[in-house]
């Protein structure tokens, strides 16, 4: 049974994609966005269903094998029956999007709709660019086609026919060699621009390719995607290191088993049946009838060939005045604490900090954990530089950074063999901290130079998440930061840290501490106040500390981006409690957290979502903020996201997604507003450190 004070996170998840489609929906966002959304929306159900489905799943069967429920078939029927309703939606979105790019003379067509012209040209194009990419595979009683299929890749289901005689093969299509759109030459129009998915053209030559190899009446070809279970089970062999348990359990995630089967619904149903069959689809995994397209994800990069105001402006990357001001990033760093924030702030003064800092003849070491960075990353050549300059460079990786396991083993072993002291996190404990540490001799004293964040060392991901970072030269900070290397390095060994936050140890006490503060507060009759922003609240313990908190009277506001299980709103116990969720271009991803505690205005930032993996299953960091103006920038910015009347949404119980109302109030962007604000103050005269 479910209980009416907690939403379950899996039907908050799907509620917060619902939001992503809004966006899609929203004829005021630029049609080519509108599109894109429509690609992360079906990147983010894909992800859904290898780690939220397939963990229900596995709880289902483990609950049969020691014949117990406890409402998981439940929620899976509810979570298929949401699904479905998305998948409507989806569908529909998807048509009024085509015809409102068909209104601005771009054109998607399929194989039946070329002309004569476009016919030759695709010919031409299959024959030089795709043939070399097409093998067909035959689908036989020998096909293993589990171990076969790869996940999330689109392949085309072929029926072959000649006379009673049925055949069928399988092409996968090779998105990963060529762009999945294909713009198709002019027909005349200056204006009108048409272009074709890869999966049409392969459609469109379907008979060339098959000809002189096989006899047919006819063939046709249905679109097909399977999704795996994410999580894998690695051994704890201690014969084997974790590079290559990594790999392991990479080879197996291949193999793992899979819970959705999407088809083209026009599939005949004998073919279903087979695929189905060959897949082992049991009957607790998703079978779902679709459309001719499938691997939407591929619509985030969905071209304009159109005019430019049908996508977003950019919105220009702030220069940092405190950095800018000062010959090196020590010297400003020396001046003041600064707090950036991307994507409004332009993400090289991190990558500067440890060039800098790899050729700087003071700097003696370098300490850097990553969880998730670019492909082609200058930070990681930097830190590559500094080994070769005769710096200590420490790299935490950590090679179980979910979908980023292949790149993080990739990243370690061209460390390893430059030299970098490589550490692979901390057994059973997941690294997701963002630390840099920077040591340098200063008058023959040992200096710390840190940086604390929410968001990873991706410099790609930084122009479209929004984080904080935070760069500091408090040395009691400094230590600490120390301190947890050397846990990670050390787990057996335990540090007391009075200025950060730190999980797996400390996070739970210090949060229940900070809110209980302000529960006496409340009871003492003095004002009491939380804001909280995060991706995700549903650990129950943080939960119930809110509910008692809203009880005893302090204002409680939060914008939670993704899963809330919290219930906003309910009578004598909730009331006190106003949640929203911001989406928009850009993806809001900072943890931040205010305690009004008696007008000190204690803020944090943050690694850690309020979920119990964060808080006792991996390593996190958050930090204090000491400065007062940046601690009022801190504030000012999550007023103005609760200012926002246009793209904040109100998290209730029925997880409705209400916009939040207007009335007669200003039309505020937030994430534009919040671009205006600090442009504002990057104009202001920089203010110098007290001797």
């Amino acid at each position: 049974m479910s209980d009416p004070l907690y939403i379950e996170k899996e039907l908050s998840w799907l509620a917060f994609n619902e939001r992503v489609l809004q966006e899609a929906q929203d004829t005021n966002v630029p049609i080519i966005e509108r599109v894109r959304f429509l690609g992360i929306f079906s990147n983010n159900q894909d992800e859904f269903y290898k780690v939220r489905v397939a963990a229900v799943k596995r709880r289902i069967l483990l609950n049969e094998m020691h014949e117990r429920d406890d409402g998981s078939n439940l929620l899976l029927e509810q979570i298929q029956s949401k699904l479905a309703e998305l998948g409507k939606a989806f569908d529909a979105t998807y048509q009024d999007i085509m015809l409102a790019l068909a209104r601005r003379n771009i054109f998607l067509i399929n194989e039946d709709q070329l002309s004569d012209n476009q016919q030759k040209w695709l010919k031409k194009y299959f024959k030089d660019k795709v043939l070399r990419h097409i093998t067909p595979i035959v689908l036989n009683k020998k096909t293993e086609l589990v171990k076969f299929l790869k996940d999330e890749y689109t392949y085309l289901a072929v029926q072959v026919l000649k006379g009673s005689k049925e055949q069928h093969l399988l092409i996968e299509i090779p998105t990963d060699a060529l762009p999945r759109f294909v713009q198709l030459p002019s027909d005349g129009s200056k204006t009108k621009k048409t272009m074709i998915i890869l999966d049409n053209i392969i459609r469109f030559c379907l008979e060339d390719l098959l000809t002189g190899f096989y006899e047919f009446d006819s063939v046709s070809a249905y679109s097909i995607k399977m999704t795996r279970d994410a999580e894998y089970d690695l051994t704890d062999e201690v014969d084997q290191g974790l590079l290559e348990k990594m790999s392991e359990g990479l080879k197996q995630r291949l193999t793992a088993e899979p819970v959705r089967f999407v088809h083209d619904r026009e599939m005949p149903e004998s073919m279903v049946r087979k695929l189905s069959k060959m897949l082992k689809m049991s009957k607790l995994d998703h079978v779902v009838g679709g459309g001719r397209y499938h691997n939407f994800k591929d619509f985030i990069g969905f071209p304009n060939v159109g005019r430019k105001y049908l996508e977003n402006t950019k919105i220009p990357a702030l220069n940092s005045r405190d950095f800018e001001s000062f010959q090196t990033v020590f010297e400003a760093i020396s001046n003041k604490d600064i707090l950036l924030y991307y994507p409004y702030h332009k993400f090289r003064y991190l990558t500067e900090f440890i060039r800098q800092a790899s050729f700087d003849p003071k700097v003696s070491s370098i300490k850097i954990n990553i969880y998730r960075v670019a492909k082609n990353s200058h930070l990681m050549n930097s830190l590559i530089d500094a080994a070769n300059n005769g710096k200590r460079v420490t790299v935490v990786v950590e090679l179980r950074a979910r979908f980023d396991e292949d790149a993080n083993i990739t990243w370690a072993q061209i460390l390893q063999e430059a030299g970098v002291k490589v550490i692979f996190g901390v057994p059973s404990l997941k690294v997701h901290s963002k630390l840099l540490l920077i040591t340098r001799k200063e008058d023959g004293e040992t200096v710390y130079y840190s940086h604390v964040g929410t968001g990873n060392f991706h410099e790609k991901t930084s122009k479209i998440y929004t984080d904080f970072a935070l760069f500091t030269k408090n040395q009691e900070i400094g230590q600490e930061v120390e301190n947890v290397f050397r846990f990670i390095d050390q787990p057996y060994r335990r540090f007391k840290f009075q200025h950060l936050i730190v999980s797996p140890n400390e996070t739970r006490r210090r949060m229940f501490s900070l809110i209980d503060y302000e529960i006496n507060q409340a009871n003492a009759g003095n004002k009491a106040a939380i804001t909280i922003k995060v991706n995700n609240l549903v650990d129950r313990g943080i939960v119930n500390r809110l509910y008692a908190a809203s009880k005893a009277g302090v204002k409680i506001k939060m914008i939670i981006r993704g899963m809330c299980s919290l219930v906003p709103g309910l009578a004598g116990i909730s009331d006190n409690i106003e949640v929203i969720s911001v989406v928009d271009r850009f993806l809001e991803h900072p943890r931040v957290f205010h305690f009004h505690h008696g007008g000190e205005n204690q803020v944090f930032i943050a690694s850690f979502d309020l979920m119990t993996r964060n808080i006792e299953e991996r390593v996190e960091v958050g930090t204090p903020i000491y400065d007062e103006d940046l601690k009022q920038v801190i504030i000012d910015l999550l007023n103005l996201q609760f200012s926002d009347t246009t793209k904040a949404r109100i998290i209730d119980a029925e997880q409705s997604n209400r916009y939040v109302k207007r009335g007669n109030r200003r039309k505020i962007r937030s994430q534009v507003w919040t671009h205006d604000y600090l442009k504002s103050l990057e104009a202001k005269p920089l203010t110098k450190a007290q001797d």
